[in-house]
Formats: C-alpha cells, structure tokens, sequence
C-alpha cells in the first residue's frame, strides 16, 4: 500500500467508524461466538503474495466482528468501561501516524512536555495538591506495580534493585480484602510474594472500608514477630462492589509507622472531577502514591492511566537505570518519563488527553458523571422496590450489586450467563460475603437514560420462574 491509497482506505474506515457507533443498539452486547470460531476462520499459514485491502476489510467484517465483545455499546454495564470518546479518537490516530516513541525528551519533546502539563491538568480537575507529580501510565496495574517497587526499595534502604531479596528480611505489604488483584500479581512480580499481602479486614457498611484499628494491630504484630512492613495500599471504588477506604485514618497510620502509601482510585477517581463526590476519597493528600484510570470514565481511549507521586525521586530511584545510549547531554532539569515507569518504550498518551478535555471541557465531562451515578441510583432503587429482587450492596458512584430473592448461586451465574446470552444488555457477577451477586455498573459514554430503562426490562424479563 502507498499513502495514496492509504488516503482512500483511510477514509472508508473513518466513515466505517462513523456506521458502526450510530448502529451499536442493534448489535448484541457481548460477542455470541463460540470458542474456536474465529481461529478456525484464519489460514494456518501466512499468505506468500500481498492481497488487497477490499479482501481484508471484507474478511475484518466477516470473521471479526462476529467475535467483538462491543465495550462501546451504551448498554455495555460488566466490569468497568473502557470508553474511547470520539476526540480521543481522533487523537489516537494521529498518534498512529506520526508513531513518535516517547521515552526520552530529546525523542519527542512535545510528548514529554504535554504529559506534564496534561497531568497537572488532572491533578488540578480533581483537587489534588500542587504537591504531586504526575506520569501517565499504561494501565492502574502498571501504577501499582510501580508503587510496591518504590515500597520494596524505600523498606531495603535502595538495595533490592541490586542485591535482590535472597537473604533480606521478609516486607509485609496490607491492603483489605476489597483490593483489585492487580495488587497480588504486584506482590508477585516484585518478588516479596503473595503470602507477605496481608489481608486487612473491613468494617461493615456501604463502603465496606479497611478496618484502620485492625490495619494497626497487624503492623505492630508483624514487627514484634521480625518482618519488616513496607507499605500500605488503600482503595477508592474498589472493582468489586466499590469498596472505599477511610483514606484519613488509613494513611495517618502508614504515615506513623514510615510505610509508603498508594490509593488505587482505578476507577472511582474520575468522579473526583466532580467536587460533590470528593467524600469519598477524604485524605488523599496523605498519599504518596495515587492512581486513576481515564480511560475508564473519562472517555480517554485505552490505554492511559494518570499516575500521581508526591515525592517522584523515590520512584525514579527504584525505577531509573541509565546506559550510555540514553542518556541526554546538554539540558538540564527536564523530565525523562521512561525513568518513571517499568516500560523503557512510551506511546504518546498525552495528545488524547489534550484533545478530549479541551472539546468537553470539565464540565462536560462532569455531567456525563453526575448522570450515571444518577441514573444507577434509581435503577438501584426500582430493583429494590420490585418483589422479585433483593439489593446487595448500595450504590456507590455508578456501581451496586443485586440479586434475584432466594437465588442460589449457581442460579445467579444462570441468570447472568441467560441475560449475557440475550444480547440486549452485558452485565457481570460478583461475590459479596461469599455469595454471589449481579454487579452492574453504569458509566459507558454514551449511554442514555432510556439505556437504563432497557436494563430494567431486560432484568425482569429475565427472572427465573419461581
């Protein structure tokens, strides 16, 4: 292909983009294939001639889109959303086709000096102090990783990078039993190994919160038992049920005992935009390490997580490494955002950032949020009120949990595989107190009131006979 023609393929596929979003409801949620259905489409060897790209494109309709689990689709309500607003969009392919790597000032300083101003734009929309710093990472899980490392080494007094942990006295790291699992797979990768998270307990109620007195007894028994605590990591909008950590008294413990903090805000961080949501994460500031993801809520296209550090020298400690070849001579104080994340390669992140909080603005952004948390409200409400339903947990922001009454747990997951089966709208499980729950979370960025109504129908539609 030379660009000529890429101008005219370049072209069809933008108009393609165009059909496929106005025509989302009609398509079913989540991909109806069975496994080996794709695989068993595609040749078992590569073709030795070049074909045409009508024949591609005709193939990419016909074998692929079958197998699209549609995360845009405005009734998409399981996990969280991986939103890609049309701004973001178009800033992706730009990035695409200039495919400038961004790892070191001099190899594209636009990149490296728009991801510093785009980070204090976020830091500013969602009230953190001037105090923090900010990188963009490509997911929370990379953040967080990034943050038991500088643990690690904060605890080891800087020599785990160097002389490894053979022979080092074991790090604790605690965290409640609400975390993402991305903070077991930390703990692994890390080397201080899972059997070292401690598993804090939480207090009863909405928000199902770390239980900070239970948090201070484990600390002063791992030291009195001769372990070596590291580090502490809260959350906000825990991906489970939304689980929020009371963020003042958690972190004036670690703060106490010298531990390094992170708050995983994934998900719920987004709403920090908007001031009456702010509640939830009270002490932030006390944090040295924050992590959001605005590719979640925000509309940025995947991936781009904003990763914030109130004392960046300790992760570029843990994280910077500098031969020869990269290093930059002539210019002093500027910013290598390599040295602030496990990747050496950066994709240009900030661009999307920049084109999608320009064209919505703040506020914007903050009604699209204030109408799911809305929306999820009443629905929550009108499960609650009708007979065939009990609620699990209340919602938080965008996020409840509910099931059918007198359901098993096998019956449940039935329930939820029948709906997902149905196409109209995709939703997940999840487990509450051992049992086994519906989870449904509103935040796709293009859903509409009537959206939820459709769920509602869809929910009762779907109930097993009693």
């Amino acid at each position: 292909m030379n660009w000529t023609e890429f101008t005219r393929w370049g072209e069809w596929i933008s108009s393609w983009a165009a059909r496929y979003h106005s025509t989302l409801r009609t398509r079913p949620v989540r991909a109806q294939t069975k496994p080996g259905d794709i695989i068993k489409q595609l040749p078992p060897s590569p073709p030795e001639a070049g074909e045409a790209m009508q024949v591609i494109l005709d193939d990419f309709e016909r074998i692929v889109m079958p197998g699209i689990t549609h995360w845009q689709h405005p009734r998409f309500f399981a996990y969280f959303p991986a939103n890609a607003a049309p701004p973001s969009v178009l800033a992706e392919m730009l990035v695409s086709t200039i495919a400038p790597q961004c790892m070191l000032w001099q190899t594209s300083p636009a990149a490296t000096e728009m991801e510093t101003r785009m980070l204090d734009w976020l830091r500013q929309s969602i009230a953190l102090p001037d105090t923090f710093s900010g990188v963009i990472q490509d997911s929370a899980s990379s953040a967080t990783l990034a943050a038991v490392l500088t643990m690690r080494e904060k605890a080891l007094e800087w020599t785990g990078n160097q002389q490894g942990l053979s022979g080092q006295v074991r790090l604790r790291i605690y965290a409640s039993t609400e975390v993402h699992s991305s903070i077991d797979r930390a703990l692994w990768v890390s080397g201080i190994g899972q059997d070292n998270l401690v598993r804090i307990p939480i207090v009863p109620g909405r928000l199902r919160s770390m239980d900070p007195d239970a948090l201070e007894q484990a600390i002063v028994a791992d030291i009195a038992a001769g372990y070596h605590p590291a580090g502490v990591i809260a959350c906000t909008g825990g991906t489970g049920v939304g689980a929020c950590d009371d963020l003042s008294a958690v972190l004036t413990i670690a703060h106490n005992f010298g531990l390094y903090s992170h708050v995983d805000a994934a998900w719920a961080g987004a709403a920090m935009i908007c001031p009456e949501y702010r509640n939830l994460w009270g002490g932030v500031e006390l944090a040295d390490s924050v992590v959001f993801n605005p590719h979640k809520w925000l509309g940025a296209q995947f991936d781009c997580s904003a990763h914030f550090i109130a004392q960046p020298e300790d992760l570029v400690r843990t994280l910077a490494i500098q031969p020869e070849y990269l290093k930059t001579h002539g210019t002093d104080g500027i910013i290598n955002y390599s040295e602030w994340s496990v990747p050496l390669g950066r994709r240009f992140r900030a661009l999307k950032l920049w084109f999608l909080i320009r064209s919505y603005g703040l506020e914007g952004l903050r009604s699209r949020i204030r109408n799911h948390v809305n929306w999820s409200e009443a629905l929550a409400g009108k499960l609650q009120a009708h007979e065939g339903f009990e609620l699990v947990t209340e919602p938080v922001l965008s996020l409840f949990s509910f099931r059918p009454k007198d359901a098993s747990d096998q019956s449940i997951i039935d329930y939820v595989n029948v709906i997902n089966d149905d196409g109209r709208i995709y939703i997940t499980q999840t487990r509450v107190d051992e049992r086994m729950a519906v989870r449904f979370q509103v935040g796709q960025f293009d859903v509409t009131e009537s959206d939820i109504d459709d769920a509602f129908v869809v929910l009762c539609e779907m109930l097993p006979a009693s």
